[in-house]
């Protein structure tokens, strides 16, 4: 297999300013992810889509790719990482570079790595998955989640049959982490093609490797985590 990965990685961010070049112990955050990537030797190219010349002098830097800018149209809030992922695959057949698979790596989720990417993919030379999508246990149960109305009340929840359920008797629920997506590169070209729907297997990562970067918060529990924990170079 031909893969591709692509490190999405635009300048724009609203929650946590530049936070994809923003240092985690001493490296861009980018790095980790870049990193993974390359040690991972799953891919035939792996490459950074950014919009700014800053981020991709950064990404080479780190190792990485940048063949090409994102246009405009992929730059904005409004574009999904799917438009950037088609984008980024016509602009490899102008080219001449053709994938059979593309890998979609988040840098807002720099604990996951090499290992985490060779067992994923894995999953998908097992012959009986068509996509892979990371994942990671629900931190409570969602059998305890319940709305508020206006007035603040706990009527909903003192209705619920789960208030007074142990955690260990309620069957447990996941997330996408977010930190590795694994699709096929011909079939995401459609724009009405559901990945999900399409023997799209669930990696379970682990919660300490799972966390996503979207604030202050989330980037200081990565550093914590990073330097006692996992500790890699």
């Amino acid at each position: 297999m031909k893969c591709l990965a692509i490190i999405p990685a635009r300048s724009g961010s609203k929650g946590l300013p530049d936070k994809n070049i923003k240092n985690l112990n001493g490296k861009p955050l980018m790095y980790y992810t870049i990193k993974a990537a390359l040690d991972s030797k799953c891919f035939e190219e792996v490459m950074v889509s950014t919009d700014s010349n800053r981020y991709a002098e950064i990404a080479k830097e780190c190792g990485a790719k940048v063949p090409f800018l994102r246009s405009e149209a992929t730059a904005g809030d409004g574009a999904g990482t799917w438009d950037t992922v088609r984008e980024v695959l016509n602009e490899y057949r102008k080219l001449g570079k053709e994938f059979d698979y593309v890998t979609v790596l988040q840098p807002t989720s720099p604990l996951r790595d090499d290992v985490d990417i060779v067992r994923a993919f894995e999953q998908l030379r097992e012959g009986y998955v068509n996509n892979v999508v990371s994942i990671v246990s629900v931190e409570h149960p969602v059998q305890w989640c319940f709305r508020l109305p206006e007035n603040g009340m706990l009527d909903e929840f003192a209705q619920s049959p789960y208030n007074n359920v142990r955690r260990q008797d309620l069957e447990k629920h996941y997330r996408e982490n977010g930190a590795i997506y694994i699709v096929d590169a011909k079939k995401i070209m459609d724009d009405n093609y559901n990945f999900y729907a399409d023997k799209c297997f669930g990696y379970i990562m682990r919660p300490d490797k799972s966390v996503d970067i979207d604030t202050e918060l989330d980037f200081m529990i990565a550093e914590k985590v990073y330097a006692n924990i996992l500790k890699w170079d």
